[in-house]
């Protein structure tokens, strides 16, 4: 039976992508894990890589195409011994599956006690009946191990056993976890685009209902990047009951300390003022372990390790690359480590795990000369510090009036997982570590 390849959903976030380039074509042999496409996900441009192996019979999108949904197929698979006769009254994307839902009768919840065995038929998506639908491979394996692919459940298209699913397998059924990750996804709240206010109809009613004169403008349609930032930041803004607090840090010892450490760093090292700034936020955290935190439907989530979210700035949008671990690593480390992740954010080459998830953020647009502003907290973060510009400004010392180089930074905290005492006392210890930053040494 032919095998539809569909769109996958390389991040939690993605329900559309451009398939950028096709790297195979029709009649082309693949095999498990060989790269079939280059697709534009929200955030980067990422390979996919076959998990069944046959042959390309049709590729049903073509290269450049843009809004492909999440799961639709994009090209058919011909298994061994199938030729393109088997494509005759195939329709791709037709549902398979809606006729095993009518023979369900209504009282059948009423019997639901005494249907025990139905877990265990459930439990293998990749059985049909008598058959087993698994790639050759992945039978070859399975008879290799010994493994009984009646009780694998499969991952491939239409529950199919792939490769992966016979390699992950373990002999004790794991239908608990299952049915307890169902459960948190279950109570976990969807938030739709009208249900956060998204403008409905088309732009261009949209503004005219506004009053705007149509044909006054140029209607530029968003990228995939500016749709999810769009609905995130709005889901955010809406749903996290935030609230700014701001204080001011002389930071004269930190560029001079900046400067030193440069002429003495190695080639090819340059620390940055904000690769100084991830080092304070990431050690204030680790003295503040309450504040790196985040909130869930079950319970405050409360982080292990400072993973450090900094937004970079990229052509159509904004991505937030994280520095892992921050708090163990030092500056010459931090900084090599944030020029990759941002030289790769701009060539959008980012994988998803170097940039989803995070426990804190950083937005610096002191570069641009903004003195003082407000970020939104990017979900899951509990806390988000938004830095200013450093000007030399007048203050008080020991009685008298002196200059100092003044940065104002504002932190917008989750109310509710970081109240307003934890959040002022997380900005004392950055604080200090900005003024002292000799202590980020020690």
């Amino acid at each position: 039976m032919p095998i539809e390849i569909l769109m996958p959903a390389l991040s939690p976030t993605m329900e559309e992508g451009t398939l950028a380039k096709w790297l195979v074509a029709e009649g082309d042999t693949v095999n498990s894990g060989d790269v079939l496409a280059e697709i534009e996900t929200d955030k980067a441009t990422m390979e996919v890589e076959a998990v069944e192996e046959g042959v390309i019979a049709k590729l049903l999108v073509s290269d450049g195409s843009e809004g492909v949904k999440v799961n639709a197929p994009i090209a058919i698979l011909l298994e061994d011994g199938e030729d393109q006769s088997s494509l005759e009254g195939y329709s791709p994307g037709a549902p398979k599956a809606a006729p095993a839902i009518e023979p369900a009768p209504a009282p059948a919840p009423i019997k639901a006690p005494k249907a025990q065995p139905a877990p265990q038929a459930a439990k293998s998506p990749s059985s049909n009946g008598s058959r087993i639908k698994a790639s050759p491979l992945a039978k070859r394996m399975a008879a290799d191990k010994g493994i009984d692919l009646s009780a694998v459940a499969g991952s491939g298209p239409n529950g199919r056993i792939v490769k992966r699913d016979v390699e992950d397998f373990k002999a004790q059924p794991e239908a608990a976890p299952v049915q307890a990750q169902q459960q948190t996804m279950d109570a976990t709240p969807s938030v739709s685009t009208t249900e956060v206010g998204m403008p409905l109809g088309g732009g261009a009613e949209y503004l005219t209902r506004l009053g705007v004169e149509p044909g006054s403008y140029d209607l530029i349609p968003m990228n995939n990047i500016q749709r999810v930032v769009a609905k995130r930041l709005l889901e955010s803004h809406i749903n996290v009951p935030d609230f700014p607090l701001t204080i001011d840090c002389e930071i004269d010892e930190l560029l001079k300390m900046r400067k030193e450490l440069n002429a003495q760093a190695p080639e090819g090292v340059k620390i940055s003022v904000n690769d100084m700034l991830i080092r304070a936020s990431a050690l204030a955290l680790k003295h503040v372990p309450d504040a790196n935190a985040s909130f869930t439907p079950d319970g405050i989530a409360v982080h292990k390790h400072a993973d450090v979210a900094v937004a970079v700035a990229i052509d159509g949008g904004l991505i937030t690359p994280i520095v892992r671990h921050a708090e163990n690593k030092g500056l010459s480390t931090i900084s090599t480590e944030m020029k990759d992740l941002a030289g790769r954010a701009r060539d959008r080459k980012l994988k998803p795990q170097e940039y989803q998830g995070g426990t804190f953020s950083i937005s610096n647009l002191g570069m641009f000369g903004i003195r003082e502003f407000g970020s939104i907290i990017n979900e899951p973060h509990g806390m988000i510090l938004s830095v200013g510009a450093g000007a030399p400004k007048p203050v008080v010392k020991d009685g008298a009036i002196a200059i100092a180089t003044v940065m104002t930074v504002t932190l917008t905290c989750d109310h509710r997982v970081v109240d307003g005492a934890l959040g002022a006392k997380w900005l004392q210890h950055f604080k200090r570590y900005v003024e002292q930053p000799i202590t980020m040494m020690l």
